[in-house]
């Protein structure tokens, strides 16, 4: 499934939208492939996902480092049965995935980390496939063209792109330019880029001329809608408790 080529201006303000949910109309539809930013829960797009969550679309393939956990983040959408392929890198802290994967009822292109953000950034940057030493050997390279180079043997890796890229960072201008806070930005200029049709969740907005231009992460040309979400749940995966003496 594929997104217009024009995308309407938002009733706001260029760029901005009212809402998470506002952000997706017209948007989102079923059978369509996504990119959504974030490892683990860091730098996940919450609001999005739960406005995804609640659009009801199915179908949808994702591409994600992993699947969040069981009821936050992407997991959402495997509860729902929203998501019928993920193409991941990470996926054992949550049991719902492994269930519906070893029953059969979702399907899963597994990736080593690495190669997989190399196929995010080489469908932003339009390489269609690169070789990678990674996986040689293993049931990764099942399938796939391998070539030798120099003594050492490679596989080929197709690049991902998606219809939509839904992303999170910390701050965004007017004119979408964002700036990513710390390991929060992770997947997530990757995921941005390799979409048709990029939404970005910030926790700030500012006007245009705000941020120093060498302090960009992503420049505002791969972004085309941007919601604010100024308090993140921002939950952690395993939050240990250890007493001080």
């Amino acid at each position: 499934m594929s997104v217009p080529d024009k995308i309407p201006a938002s009733r706001a303000r260029g760029k901005v939208y009212e809402g998470a949910a506002e952000a997706l109309r017209g948007l989102v539809a079923d059978g369509q492939t996504l990119a959504v930013g974030g490892f683990g829960l860091c730098g996940i797009p919450e609001a999005l996902i739960a406005a995804l969550r609640d659009s009801g679309v199915k179908g949808l393939t994702v591409i994600s480092n992993n699947a969040g956990v069981d009821g936050f983040g992407l997991g959402q959408l495997l509860s729902t049965r929203q998501i019928a392929k993920m193409i991941s890198s990470y996926v054992g802290e949550n049991k719902e995935f492994e269930r519906q994967y070893l029953a059969g009822e979702l399907q899963l292109e597994f990736n080593p980390q690495g190669t997989l953000a190399e196929r995010l950034r080489a469908g932003g940057a339009g390489i269609p496939a690169f070789f990678t030493r990674t996986g040689y050997g293993t049931i990764v390279a099942e399938g796939k063209e391998t070539r030798q180079f120099d003594g050492h043997w490679y596989v080929l890796e197709t690049a991902l792109k998606a219809d939509v890229s839904l992303v999170k960072a910390w701050k965004a201008d007017t004119a979408g330019n964002l700036v990513f806070r710390k390991t929060a930005r992770n997947f997530n200029p990757a995921c941005a880029m390799a979409g048709k049709v990029c939404v970005a969740e910030v926790e700030q907005i500012v006007e245009v001329g705000s941020i120093d231009p060498d302090h960009v992460h992503l420049p505002g040309i791969y972004v085309d809608r941007i919601v604010l979400n100024a308090t993140p749940e921002k939950r952690i995966e395993q939050r240990i408790v250890r007493g001080v003496k």
